[in-house]
């Protein structure tokens, strides 16, 4: 999979001119979406079949600090894969220099209730399934 890239924006950062740390978690949000979508299956297509996909526990290491206009290469790998969670590691670079790790761990509900992935979406699951054999 591609790397997403994200630019820092002047209003992501705050007064010492860094980018702010809450924000690294909407970028981890943008890759993931950007990992689905280039995965063939979007969020929204989920969505619209009635199944969303929270976030359980997110974890984030900051390595150095990023500023404006950085551009941040995201990459996104499947760490975990069962019948009810996903979780997701992510790497994030500017260059060569290591500026973020982080972790997502995300469950299926439909209803607000747990869905098994394997069996509301197996075509989902064997494409994410690929992905990590492919790694």
């Amino acid at each position: 999979m591609k790397p997403y890239q994200h630019q820092v924006k002047y209003y992501e950062c705050d007064r010492m001119g860094i980018t702010h740390h809450s924000n690294y978690l909407r970028f981890m949000e943008e890759a993931r979406i950007d990992w689905m979508d280039q995965l063939g299956y979007g969020y929204e297509r989920m969505e619209a079949e009635g199944v969303v996909s929270p976030v359980v526990s997110v974890s984030v290491q900051y390595k150095r600090p990023t500023t404006f206009k950085d551009v941040i290469a995201i990459s996104v790998q499947v760490e975990k894969l069962t019948n009810a969670k996903l979780g997701f590691c992510y790497t994030m670079t500017v260059g060569d220099t290591l500026v973020c790790t982080a972790q997502s761990l995300h469950c299926f509900l439909e209803n607000n209730r747990p869905v098994s992935l394997l069996q509301r979406f197996p075509a989902l699951y064997n494409a994410i399934e690929q992905t990590i054999k492919g790694n």
